[in-house]
């Protein structure tokens, strides 16, 4: 289950109250010692290279983030990408050739049916389709997806889903 939330006003305040409520759900403090080696047995140079963007190795997973090309507003504000506005797509190997794939694309109106088209055209299910902001500018839909497949054929459809999208390109395209 993921909750989202918003608070402006004292910083010390807002953090000692979400301290508190995760504490509640007993959620630890401290991140978990990785035993794994960085090195995952599938080739991330290829993922990078078909998904045009550069991922990072994270707990056993391959993770991309990838923001939007224009500044997201919220109560005149700017949301930085890294507040949860660039989409996000991980790849986790289940042996052989094989991938898990999940993530959140973050899209606005016009881009939804087109990613909807690619994804579903590439074996990709869309898992949930959803808002996390009340106010937004320009409006967002968080769009949820899941797959295990070849890693190289469902790279290729992420990518072609973020060709509908108006990202920003990495300097290798």
């Amino acid at each position: 289950m993921y909750m989202h939330i918003s608070a402006m006003g004292d910083a010390v305040k807002i953090a000692t109250a979400i301290h508190d409520a995760l504490a509640l759900g007993r959620t630890p403090f401290t991140a978990p010692v990785s035993t794994q080696n960085p090195e995952l047995g599938i080739d991330t140079k290829q993922l990078d290279k078909i998904m045009a963007q550069s991922g990072k190795v994270n707990s056993g997973v391959y993770q991309f983030s990838i923001p939007r090309a224009e500044k997201i507003f919220e109560n005149g504000m700017e949301v930085p990408p890294s507040m949860g506005v660039a989409t996000a797509i991980n790849f986790q190997p289940t042996g052989g050739d094989k991938a898990a794939i999940t993530g959140d694309f973050v899209l606005i109106a016009s881009e939804v049916n087109p990613v909807i088209k690619v994804l579903r055209n590439n074996g990709i299910e869309v898992t949930a389709l959803h808002s996390h902001m009340l106010d937004e500018n320009p409006r967002l839909f968080f769009m949820h997806f899941w797959a295990d497949d070849d890693r190289q054929k469902l790279a290729r459809g992420l990518r072609a889903a973020l060709d509908k999208m108006n990202i920003v390109r990495a300097q290798t395209e």
